[in-house]
């Protein structure tokens, strides 16, 4: 559309020159000329043009235009009823039409005409964080609302991501640490929810490590943040880095096989590791995890050293199968106390505070105190040995190859109850809070109320002896002698998923709430029947954030 001929908006082929005289000259023309100039209309745009899939002439809009004032001059009573009428003339194309037209027209959105605070508490009563990230994408009202902190921290809540370490293995229970700078409940949720993700769905990453173990058979195994330790029956102790899953070193000295190990340390004020191992050549031996140093040679037992606990970093208890256990001070490496009633092989233990609970295969368990090295208590029922022990300070569990298992009270020695329903031996037993799961050579896995003194699930696991267990307030995780590793809720008692290929044997499993380690023999090929043992490391927290600083203002949880 030209308003102006095309003459009058061309620029001048050189640019004028004014005097003063002259622009005023100028101005005057240009002002009588712009009064003098008729002024043009503009042309209209029709109602056909603007809609071209409706075609009216000039009486049909006519009346349309008398239709719609009159409509608008009745009452809403009247309204309803001519809309009433009209709907009852239209054919189904036309009442689609219609509801096409009509229901974005009806759609509000209510976060928007809320209060925000109104808003914000609507959100809080929504439990799934898929939905809450598909929400974020509805506008830019409700990504903005969602990235209220309240919302998040509700949601961490209601799914309990309270806590950073398995209660298992020695994992300190921490709340989030919101005190941080920059602290996000929106990025620690998404960091907890992911992990959990990979854990359900075997996301993560896998090591894979097929050497530095030789023939040896794996009998313990105990990792942290920094060190992955494997003792042997090859008479080595191998030590890995728990982040590459590298070897790190190798530790010799002992003569026989190592038949269990454990260390302390490493904590954020206490970074020093010390690691105490036995075995066959009936020495314990202390060493410094941290670079490889042995620090004491404890010689007194008189057999293999079945069994050991450490209380800290100064005390260390071992069981052997001469009978016998003995209280170590092992800064001095010297020998506190001897202790004496066993008649036969002591085969488990477990420790809390200044309390020691040990069980033997002359069918017993006793309660002794780590002070003055006197037993407390002997705890006969059982009619055969007893393979495991399970102790929370109050409560102690044991498990035999009578089948049964039974519980006692660690203060008076009283047996509480007598848990019946494994048919073989019981050699797995984990107790946390009032939860206890056993695993027997049933293939069976048992987890019990110990309030009621009830059994919650009977799980058929695997299909010969359970010889790996732990679990933790989400997910048990069990492997068998069929060389299957199964991982299991807990609470609804079904399986989530088989964790890793097929093993001719599983030797030990471990777990935190980020990590996972299995060491097992595979075969060498699908036809051989020889065996090489190989260590997977597991890790599902890929982003690794330890402060847990949000990286962006989007929404970032992944919804796979």
């Amino acid at each position: 559309m030209d308003i102006c001929p095309i003459d009058d908006i061309s620029p001048p082929a050189t640019p004028p020159t004014f005097t003063h005289s002259s622009l005023q000259r100028t101005l005057t023309a240009h002002t009588l000329t712009s009064h003098s100039r008729p002024t043009q209309r503009l042309r209209t745009t029709s109602f056909n043009e603007l809609h071209p899939e409706f075609q009216f002439d000039e009486d049909q809009l006519l009346h349309l235009r008398q239709l719609k004032q009159s409509f608008q001059q009745l009452t809403s009573k009247q309204k309803q009823y001519f809309l009433h009428e009209i709907i009852n003339s239209c054919d189904n194309s036309q009442l689609t039409y219609l509801n096409d037209l009509i229901a974005p027209r009806l759609k509000i959105d209510f976060l928007k005409e809320l209060p925000i605070e109104i808003s914000l508490h609507i959100l809080t009563f929504i439990d799934d964080p898929k939905t809450l990230a598909r929400a974020a994408c509805v506008s830019t009202l409700w990504n903005s609302l969602l990235k209220d902190e309240a919302t998040w921290k509700t949601l961490c809540m209601k799914h309990q991501y309270r806590r950073r370490n398995s209660s298992i293995c020695g994992g300190q229970l921490l709340e989030p640490p919101s005190q941080r700078r920059n602290f996000s409940y929106r990025e620690y949720f998404k960091r907890k929810y992911n992990i959990a993700s990979a854990w359900a769905h075997g996301g993560g990453k896998v090591k894979v490590i097929e050497e530095g173990f030789g023939d040896g058979l794996v009998t313990s195994l105990q990792y942290d943040s920094k060190f992955i330790v494997v003792g042997c029956d090859n008479h080595r102790i191998e030590v890995f880095d728990a982040t590459t899953a590298e070897k790190v070193r190798t530790l010799e000295g002992h003569e026989g096989g190592v038949w269990a190990l454990q260390f302390k340390g490493g904590e954020k004020y206490d970074p020093g590791r010390v690691l105490v191992t036995g075995g066959c050549d009936r020495d314990v031996r202390v060493w410094n995890l941290d670079t490889g140093e042995l620090l004491h040679v404890l010689r007194g037992h008189n057999s293999t050293v079945r069994c050991l606990k450490m209380k800290d970093k100064r005390i260390a208890v071992t069981g052997s199968r001469d009978t016998t256990m003995r209280v170590w001070d092992i800064q001095r490496g010297a020998l506190i106390h001897v202790l004496l009633g066993h008649q036969a092989s002591v085969r488990c233990m477990e420790i809390s505070g200044h309390i020691v609970v040990s069980g033997s295969y002359d069918s017993t368990a006793r309660v002794w105190d780590l002070r003055t090295g006197r037993c407390l208590h002997v705890l006969a029922g059982h009619y055969t040995q007893i393979y495991a022990i399970a102790f929370d300070g109050h409560k102690v569990v044991t498990g035999s190859l009578d089948s049964n298992i039974r519980v006692w009270s660690a203060e008076t020695g009283q047996c509480l109850a007598t848990l019946h329903g494994h048919t073989s031996l019981v050699g797995q037993l984990q107790l946390s809070g009032s939860t206890l799961v056993s695993g027997g050579s049933d293939g069976c896995l048992r987890v019990w109320d110990l309030q009621h003194y009830e059994c919650i699930h009977q799980i058929s696991a695997h299909d010969n002896s359970v010889t790996c267990l732990q679990f933790d307030d989400r997910r048990m995780m069990s492997a068998g002698n069929d060389g299957r590793i199964k991982l299991w809720d807990i609470k609804q008692g079904r399986l989530i998923r088989t964790f890793t290929q097929p093993a001719k044997t599983v030797w030990k499993i471990q777990f935190t709430d980020t990590k996972a380690v299995v060491v097992m023999q595979r075969r060498r090929s699908p036809d051989s029947e020889e065996g090489k043992t190989v260590m997977e490391v597991h890790d599902f927290d890929v982003d690794d954030e330890e402060d847990y600083s949000p990286t962006s203002l989007e929404m970032l949880i992944d919804t796979n």
